[in-house]
């Protein structure tokens, strides 16, 4: 099947996506967000890539490196085999810093007999918008472009450089290496550096996974959804991006292509709680200071989402010349829901920083910054939270009422009731009070539909929506309420489809939604479970893992009808729910045994 049949490397500065064949086919240096380098994802004829060609003798397989991000692609016919470990470097320089330039390796490991293969290495700078040349130097090959801007990539290489250029065949008959690196090395590379740059970057991922604990059950799945997490966040800020990806369609063929190398405060924030659950602290601290640093003025309303490096202002604009996705245009650089109000994020926000506070104690770095955003937020949610917004699925036309968004604006004064209270700030709690019983109550009266037997996606309607199925899981509402379990059957009998679901059927700004967005049916899974129908939860479960590609790794969204995936990739929210889902099928595993010892 026509697939995102790809694999991410990554070193928490900057990313690859490389194809089931060996083909670098997106990669932006020397940053997430800065211009494509390889963009072939985006254009098969203009991107660039930087493919390993073998002939059709060759079968093809890919892997990671277990309990890594180095990913593996075997190429053997049966007398000849070769393997290329892709990573990008990253490990500890000292105890507190990193070595993670902006470059990626591939070193080509021989197996056995005498394999051929060719090389096309074919960079396109600035997201291929003027010429890019490459030139042949006594220690490199460097390509530059100074049409629309100026931009230089060097690549160092054991192999020849004009059969490298030409793509010419050559013979493996020892293991040899590509660097391409954003900036000239002062040290030329040689084979001896480059495999200790690969065994010290095994040994750095080997060690962050043995902090994270082990589960009875989808271990393995947790860890490599743990591992495309930790490639999501950006260690210079502390900023989790949603996707690395720019413009891959939610439907072939449509204009819903958006720009995910961002920082969504909703989809990091519930990213940091997840990684949090998994022991590693660093990560969440990292990211309380980057919201920290964004709330310079104690009213600043927070936008939901920010450039990686804090940006404020992601002016959205189109690259025409590229096709697209097989051809669904068009591509976006930035994003203009920057500018858009959606109150959830202020919930989801102090739910991170109550989560915090009771997994790590009250000696959490910057308590008093984190005390006053607390009461920041309580005065913004207090003052806008009767106010309309555009929701969590950002719906560019008309704002709402949406029910997930007055969810968590109760979500924002629960925890922040619950914060003050373990930081002995009990002064406020009483007024706090009146606050959360006014906003509880408004949503009980106006976000039910007795008609549909259901929470609806906003006051007054009768449209279903699957963000709130998140209602039980902030606590809002009990798992057995009836009001809870009727809301879980008819979003089944409406949004369900196969078994994967829609975020919702009516209309928006694009006509009508045609895939399903991933994390929604985790979401339902995880509502079926707690519902009590835990062995349907599970078979749906163990079926949606059977639609993610041949790594395990997820996009955002799957289509119905051939359960392809589309929309960017990976997705943080994908994984993150993938997460969820399996600690609880594990945790249930666990005290099983428990009962079964005890009895």
């Amino acid at each position: 099947m026509d697939n995102l049949n790809y694999g991410i490397i990554g070193n928490c500065r900057s990313a690859a996506i490389i194809s089931n064949t060996g083909s670098l086919d997106w990669c932006c240096l020397p940053e997430f967000d800065s211009s494509s380098v390889f963009a072939k994802i985006l254009d098969e004829e203009k991107g660039g890539s930087f493919e390993i060609l073998v002939n059709e003798t060759y079968a093809i397989s890919q892997n990671y490196e277990p309990q890594t991000c180095i990913l593996i692609t075997t190429y053997n016919n049966g007398e000849d085999a070769f393997e290329v470990h892709d990573f990008m470097p990253r490990y500890y320089k000292n105890k507190e810093d990193y070595h993670a330039p902006p470059e990626v390796i591939r070193y080509l490991k021989h197996k056995f007999g005498r394999p051929t293969f060719s090389v096309k290495y074919n960079p396109k700078l600035e997201y291929a918008k003027g010429i890019t040349n490459s030139y042949i130097k006594e220690n490199f090959i460097v390509s530059l472009t100074n049409q629309e801007q100026f931009d230089t990539m060097f690549l160092y290489t054991s192999f020849d450089k004009e059969k490298v250029l030409s793509g010419e065949e050559m013979l493996l008959n020892r293991d040899g290496y590509f660097l391409f690196s954003y900036h000239e090395k002062l040290f030329v590379p040689d084979l001896h550096k480059v495999y200790l740059e690969l065994e010290r970057t095994k040994i750095y991922w080997l060690n962050w996974v043995d902090r994270t604990p082990t589960y009875s059950k989808f271990n393995a799945q947790i860890i490599r959804s743990a591992l495309t997490l930790k490639m999501l966040t950006y260690d210079k800020t502390g900023a989790v991006l949603a996707a690395v990806t720019t413009s891959l369609p939610e439907t072939i063929g449509e204009v819903r292509n958006w720009d995910y190398r961002f920082c969504w405060i909703r989809d990091a924030s519930m990213v940091i709680k997840v990684v949090s659950e998994l022991g590693h602290k660093n990560s969440a601290k990292r990211y309380l200071q980057f919201i920290i640093d964004l709330m310079p003025d104690k009213d600043e309303n927070l936008q939901i989402m920010y450039g990686i490096n804090k940006q404020k202002k992601l002016t959205e604009e189109t690259l025409d010349h590229l096709d697209g996705y097989k051809g669904s245009k068009p591509v976006r650089i930035g994003n203009a829901a920057y500018k858009q109000t959606q109150n959830d994020i202020y919930g989801i926000l102090m739910d991170v920083i109550y989560e915090q506070l009771v997994k790590f104690g009250t000696d959490i770095d910057n308590g008093e910054e984190l005390w006053g955003i607390t009461k920041g937020i309580v005065w913004i949610v207090n003052k806008h939270w009767k106010e309309a917004d555009k929701g969590i699925w950002e719906f560019r036309a008309e704002d709402r009422h949406f029910t997930f968004s007055k969810v968590l604006c109760w979500v924002a004064i629960d925890r922040a009731i619950k914060t003050a209270s373990i930081l002995g700030k009990t002064h406020k709690i009483e007024d706090w009070k009146l606050l959360e019983k006014e906003i509880r109550e408004d949503i009980h009266t106006n976000a039910w539909n007795p008609k549909v037997e259901s929470f609806v996606q906003s006051y007054g309607s009768n449209d279903l929506d699957a963000s709130v199925l998140l209602m039980e899981s902030y606590g809002f509402i009990e798992a057995k309420d009836p009001k809870f379990v009727s809301t879980v059957k008819a979003i089944e009998k409406e949004l369900s489809n196969d078994g994967l679901l829609y975020r919702y059927k009516n209309e928006d700004d694009f006509g009508l939604p045609s895939s399903s967005f991933t994390i929604c049916t985790f979401w339902f899974i995880n509502s079926l479970f707690k519902i009590g129908e835990e062995e349907k939860a599970l078979d749906l479960f163990n079926k949606l893992l059977g639609y993610s590609n041949h790594l395990g790794l997820f996009s955002e969204d799957i289509d119905f009808k051939t359960k392809r995936l589309l929309g960017n990739f990976p997705q943080a929210y994908s994984h993150l729910a993938m997460i969820e889902c399996a600690i609880l099928f594990s945790k249930k595993n666990d005290e099983q045994k428990i009962l079964e010892k005890i009895s």
